[in-house]
């Protein structure tokens, strides 16, 4: 850390900059003390924390590491609500990082332990720490995973990272650093509870299937985007897993909860007059049969996950109203007379893309066309508008 960074005259510049970076780069740093690509790696860093961890960013004499760090940390959103999955007096993070879920989880426990195998981003989320006046958070550098061997906590909370020479399209946890599948045992002899964060990559039933004792699944979504997976683990825990979805949008939080290969009786329908897009969180969990009967709407083909009914009702996701059904045709699609729609495929044989190009129809504007197949196996196209 270079501790010239956090003198008044350079947290000023640093906050008050608003031109191009390639200009500061061809300008250089007006401080003798700080180099220009350490006073771009602050500048740069701060920008891209605006929206992810306002907290960090409206606060001053905050250190910033390199941008790809910043880019694995979890937003301020995501981590709030990883703090309320587990409890207890000491928890242990052994993937520390830039400590963003340290931070939120001290919030909850008397004292934490941030592990960070980095020195230098140890480093940094101690200073941070101590300017965001966090004072039960103790950094220790080094290997997590070893430095806990002799401490026994309430909760112990892990985000292992991809290896790079992990190979194939299909995400596995024993692909990653720390090898969680493989230190599973060892985890559990040190906590009541484990807590893991994974890529939204990983398949549900993969990871059922490499790891034990899963009490809790949460599917965390912002703005209809699905951010993290987090497994929640206690030993000897045998039932089936509770599977918690959750979506944060602007002006709402949508949640569905359900148990792994829980059965249902889902209804089938041709389109009413409402039209019903699921969540990303829930589109992730594969429950598409539970909501059916959930929320009394009718699906409309098994392999199409988009649902409809006649009365307008409550659900997780998006709403419209159906205006027009028409049969996917060559000379039925010419009554579209559209240049501009949202288009959305669900069980369609052909891409959006494609679509696009065929009807030349440019993106955007109120309509929104969904290109679907129904419980009857014909392709029609569902013209509608937004509730």
């Amino acid at each position: 850390m270079n501790t010239n960074i956090l003198t008044s005259e350079v947290q000023n510049f640093i906050f008050n900059y608003s031109e191009d970076i390639t200009k500061l780069a061809f300008s250089g740093s007006p401080f003798n003390e700080v180099s220009t690509a350490e006073l771009i790696q602050q500048v740069e860093s701060r920008r891209k924390v605006e929206r992810k961890l306002p907290y960090w960013f409206l606060t001053k004499n905050i250190y910033y590491p390199p941008k790809l760090n910043l880019e694995q940390t979890s937003s301020e959103i995501t981590a709030k609500y990883k703090a309320s999955i587990v409890q207890g007096k000491l928890l242990a993070d052994i993937t520390g990082g830039f400590g963003v879920d340290c931070l939120f989880f001290s919030d909850k426990f008397k004292k934490v332990h941030h592990f960070e195998h980095n020195e230098s981003l140890s480093e940094i989320a101690k200073h941070n720490f101590k300017v965001l006046d966090y004072n039960n958070i103790e950094c220790f550098k080094g290997d997590g995973l070893q430095q806990i061997a002799k401490t026994n906590y309430d909760a112990i909370y892990v985000d292992p990272s991809r290896r790079n020479d992990a190979k194939g399209k299909v995400f596995f946890l024993e692909d990653c650093e720390p090898n969680v599948p493989e230190n599973l045992n060892f985890l559990l002899e040190h906590c009541q509870q484990l807590l893991i964060k994974t890529s939204p990559m990983l398949d549900i039933t993969v990871g059922l299937n490499e790891l034990q004792n899963v009490k809790e699944i949460h599917i965390v979504a912002i703005n209809n985007e699905v951010k993290e997976l987090l497994w929640l683990i206690e030993l000897g825990f045998s039932d089936l897993p509770k599977i918690k979805t959750i979506n944060f949008n602007k002006n709402k939080t949508e949640s569905f909860n359900f148990k792994w290969n829980q059965i249902s009786s889902p209804s089938y329908s041709l389109p009413k007059k409402y039209l019903y897009e699921p969540n990303a969180a829930i589109m992730k969990s594969g429950a598409f049969e539970l909501l059916s009967e959930e929320y009394k709407v009718s699906k409309l083909h098994k392999h199409t996950h988009l649902y409809t009914s006649n009365e307008l009702m409550t659900f997780p996701g998006r709403s419209f109203i159906i205006h027009k059904m028409i049969p996917y045709h060559k000379k039925e699609v010419k009554e579209l007379s559209l240049y501009k729609a949202n288009i959305t495929t669900r069980n369609f044989p052909e891409t959006v893309a494609h679509l696009r190009k065929k009807l030349k129809i440019k993106e955007g504007g109120s309509d929104y066309l969904f290109f679907t197949t129904l419980e009857n196996n014909d392709k029609v196209i569902l013209v509608c508008s937004k509730v």
